[in-house]
């Protein structure tokens, strides 16, 4: 079985912000430590899957601008420029 170590760690909080977890935790009968804790891990959470998110998003394009599967800015700020309208062009070619 791991065993992880537990460090405790010091924040400071201005005092209506603590007194916001104080009653927020009486309504959930848990104490400031666990929502302070949970908060923590639920934006660690959220934070690391963007990153994930974001390093994938920039492999692909990466991969794609190499395979010349790339549609400039340019080219299709203009194609959707015509949606809605009675003008509206086809998709544009990707650049090669």
């Amino acid at each position: 079985m791991t065993t992880h170590a537990i460090h405790p760690t010091g924040i400071k909080l201005e005092s209506t912000v603590k007194l916001k977890l104080k009653k927020l935790g009486k309504l959930k009968d848990r104490s400031m430590h666990w929502l302070m804790k949970e908060a923590i891990l639920q934006y660690i959470e959220r934070e690391e899957q963007t990153e994930k998110l974001k390093h994938e998003t920039l492999s692909r394009w990466e991969e794609e601008a190499e395979q010349n599967k790339i549609v400039s800015n340019k080219d299709m700020m203009a194609w959707l420029e015509t949606w809605g309208t009675d003008h509206e062009t086809g998709r544009p070619e990707c650049e090669k």
